[in-house]
C-alpha cells in the first residue's frame, strides 16, 4: 500500500484526507514542489526547498517545516515506497478556514507529500517530442510555484488533444515557457532561453542546464524568442525536474531536423544524467 505524509505523520494513501474547507481546495491557495528520485535518492531537493521557501514567503504562508525535516520526509517517502526512479511531490496550503477571500487569522498550513515511480533515464520521449503553441493565459506572478494552475491545465489539455507532448505558451508570439517546463533553442551552437522575471518560473533544472552549459563551454544567451524563431532554430529542447532534458523535434505542424534530436541537446541531456547519477550514487 503506497505511503504518503500528511501534517507530520506517515500514513497509507487511502487513509489520507483533507478538509473540504482547505484553502488549497477552495482557492488554489498554496504552493508545491516536485523533486526527482534517482538511484533511490533525492536529486536537487535542497534547491527545490529553497524555491519552496521563496514561494511561501511570496504569498505569506508561514514556513513551519525546516528544510532538514522536509528532506527527511521526502527521502523516507522514496524509500518506504520503493522508488528507485521517480518523483516526490510536496504541497503546502494556507490551511482550513471558512470560505472568505482574505487570509484567515491563525490558520494552520496543510502540508502533504507523496512519491511515485517514473522512468527518468530511459524516458520513452528522449527521442523527441512535439510541442503545440498556445496563448499564455496565466497571471503576472508565474515565478511563484502556485497550485492555481487552471491555465496550465487548459494549455496542456490543448496539447494532449492536439497530439502533442507539451504546450509552448506564448504572449503575442513571444514564448514564455512550457505548460510545466522551461523551453530552449539552439542556433550555431549557442543555447538560448528566456531570462528570469515574474512571467516564468525559475526552473531548478533550468539552473542546472545553465551550469552544465557553462562548464562544458556551450555559449548561453538569456533572451526571449518567438514561436517562429523556435520553429526555425537549429535545435529546440525542454527541461523539467521529472523529464530532465527532452529534445523537441516538432512544433505545431513543423518538423525540426527531420525529426531527429540535435547534438547540443543530446550532449546536455547526457551531461545532466551523468551529473544526476554522480550526485545520487
Amino acid at each position: 500500500m503506497p505511503v504518503c505524509w500528511l501534517n507530520g505523520s506517515f500514513c497509507a494513501e487511502r487513509d489520507a484526507s483533507v478538509s473540504i474547507f482547505d484553502r488549497g481546495l477552495l482557492f488554489g491557495d498554496g504552493v508545491y514542489e516536485v523533486a526527482a528520485v534517482l538511484n533511490g535518492r533525492l536529486l536537487d531537493a535542497d534547491r527545490h526547498l529553497v524555491r519552496l521557501a521563496r514561494s511561501l514567503a511570496a504569498i505569506a504562508i508561514p514556513h513551519t517545516q525546516s528544510a532538514a525535516t522536509w528532506l527527511d520526509v521526502m527521502q523516507q517517502l522514496a524509500t518506504q515506497n520503493g522508488i528507485d526512479e521517480g518523483l516526490v511531490y510536496l504541497q503546502v496550503t494556507r490551511g482550513v478556514a471558512e470560505r472568505d477571500f482574505p487570509f484567515p487569522v491563525n490558520a494552520t498550513p496543510t502540508m502533504f507529500a507523496y512519491a511515485r515511480a517514473k522512468s527518468l533515464r530511459a524516458d520513452a520521449n528522449a527521442s523527441g517530442v512535439r510541442l503545440l503553441s498556445v496563448p499564455d493565459m496565466r497571471w503576472t506572478r508565474c515565478d511563484i510555484k502556485s497550485t492555481s494552475m487552471l491555465a496550465q491545465v487548459l494549455a496542456k489539455q490543448s496539447a494532449r488533444a492536439g497530439g502533442a507532448f507539451e504546450a509552448m505558451m506564448h504572449v503575442d508570439g513571444l514564448v514564455t515557457e512550457g505548460g510545466s517546463s522551461n523551453l530552449w533553442i539552439v542556433n550555431d551552437g549557442v543555447v538560448q532561453t528566456r531570462p528570469l522575471a515574474n512571467d516564468i518560473l525559475a526552473g531548478i533544472t533550468r539552473d542546472v542546464v545553465l551550469e552544465l552549459a557553462h562548464a562544458s563551454g556551450v555559449p548561453v544567451r538569456e533572451r526571449a524568442f518567438t514561436v517562429a524563431q523556435a520553429k526555425a532554430a537549429g535545435e529546440c529542447f525542454m527541461s523539467s525536474a521529472t523529464s530532465f532534458i527532452l529534445p523537441v523535434t516538432a512544433i505545431d505542424d513543423d518538423t525540426m531536423r527531420g525529426g531527429e534530436p540535435g547534438p547540443v541537446t543530446q550532449r546536455l541531456r547526457a551531461a545532466y544524467i551523468a551529473r544526476a547519477d554522480r550526485l545520487t550514487r
